[in-house]
């Protein structure tokens, strides 16, 4: 299994995003050269959904723009299962429409949140394992 290094801080940055919206999802991007060095963007969910989640259109165009001018890519899309486990949905699955991005997925569902990483290229889910930097 391929493992990536996330900064604990940016782990611990989509935990507290996560707790802070729950019950409902949250989502999110992470930008940077490369994930040692990632930062968070925080995006609003306009589902407003425990189940599903849809960026803000305008904030996302604002985002990327941000990202070119830093120089810098999307990294991951991030969002929270409140009270299922950290894996893709088949709506997750069908709107992954960004194959040179992980899709980090955080749950709340048990005492401790899970936090794991997802590839997902036409369908295919490869997970991903995450080393706390």
């Amino acid at each position: 299994m391929e493992t990536i290094g996330i900064p604990r801080s940016v782990i611990n940055e989509i935990i507290d995003h996560a707790k802070a919206g729950y019950p409902d999802e949250v989502c999110g991007i992470v930008a940077g050269k490369e994930f040692s060095s990632a930062h968070l963007y925080n995006m609003t969910n306009t589902e407003n959904s425990r189940v599903s989640y849809f960026m803000d259109p305008g904030e996302q165009f604002q985002v990327m723009k941000d990202i070119r001018e830093r120089k810098e890519k999307m990294l991951a899309i991030y969002h929270s299962h409140p009270d299922s486990v950290a894996f893709p949905s088949a709506k997750d699955v069908r709107l992954a429409y960004y194959p040179d991005s992980l899709y980090i997925i955080v749950s709340l569902a048990g005492d401790i949140p899970v936090l794991k990483a997802f590839s997902i290229n036409e369908g295919e889910i490869v997970e991903i394992s995450v080393k706390p930097l």
